[in-house]
């Protein structure tokens, strides 16, 4: 996979890192969950736009998701249902705190941008509805950081259900941007009773789509997307259902993608590691 006219800051900087007058910023590590249902037309997966004033990625249709907050390696064993951390960490490339972090942030970003929670009060319970004011106000204390992922956990007597998630992918932003994220895709299903909310925010738009729709809307300029998007839309969609994305998922072999630049002249390439003339 390619793409070329490169906005002209991203060309600005990757011909700087090119010459060397460009050092990467240090990616942070980061989570985002492709939300799936399954509907009469289709599996649909969950989009949202984000605002045009983001720093990162504005304008952008993306899978709920968002910045590793230190808290999230805090939450207690007890409160963990699922494959342990040290079961997620080789998957993630992650040692086991960090795995903890990675799926527990997982799981609090999708809760705090689609206010769907997958936590139940044990291994066989998922939390049927989280609509109501109080479960608004637990979010919004998320966002701000006044409440840890732990604690809200703590506080309502939940778990985490860890079980709920599959990895899919690892991608890492390009050197050359001034933002940089080091990301765990993971793939989750709909619980059942649950539903999205358009909670605002970082997102003036969300929408529930199947991957091939949205993969034609991009092509159409109709919603901007970045390649690990688009990629994961495509990969995603060549199953019939939820279930076999999920099934899929359990026999993934993950290894980080790292998408570089390839100037020549006065266009500019951008390469994963499986193009042609990806630079070693």
């Amino acid at each position: 996979m390619a793409a070329s006219g490169l906005p002209p800051a991203f060309f600005a900087n990757a011909r700087a890192l090119a010459r060397g007058e460009l050092v990467p910023v240090a990616p942070r590590h980061a989570s985002t969950v492709v939300l799936l249902r399954d509907a009469a037309d289709g599996m649909q997966a969950y989009l949202l736009r984000r605002t045009q004033t983001m720093a990162f990625a504005a304008g952008m249709y993306v899978f709920p998701g968002g910045s590793v907050d230190p808290r999230d390696e805090m939450l207690d064993d007890a409160a963990w249902v699922g494959p342990a951390p040290a079961d997620w960490a080789g998957l993630l490339s992650a040692d086991e705190r960090l795995a903890k972090a990675l799926v527990c942030a997982a799981v609090r970003e999708t809760f705090e941008e689609s206010g769907v929670l997958l936590a139940g009060t044990g291994p066989d319970d998922i939390v049927a509805d989280t609509t109501g004011e109080d479960w608004e106000a637990d979010r919004v204390a998320l966002i701000g950081r006044s409440l840890s992922f732990a604690g809200m956990l703590a506080r309502r007597g939940l778990v985490l259900r860890a079980d709920l998630l599959r990895p899919w992918a690892h991608w890492i932003t390009p050197e050359f941007e001034p933002k940089r994220f080091d990301t765990r895709f993971f793939v989750a299903a709909l619980p059942d009773g649950q539903r999205t909310r358009d909670v605002g925010g970082e997102a003036d738009r969300v929408a529930w789509v199947r991957p091939a729709d949205a993969l034609a809307a991009a092509e159409a300029g109709e919603m901007g997307m970045l390649p690990p998007t688009a990629l994961t839309l495509s990969e995603v969609g060549s199953y019939a259902d939820v279930a076999a994305v999920l099934a899929a998922g359990d026999a993934r072999d993950i290894k980080p993608v790292l998408p570089k630049v390839v100037i020549d002249g006065d266009d500019a390439r951008l390469l994963l590691p499986h193009d042609e003339g990806y630079p070693g």
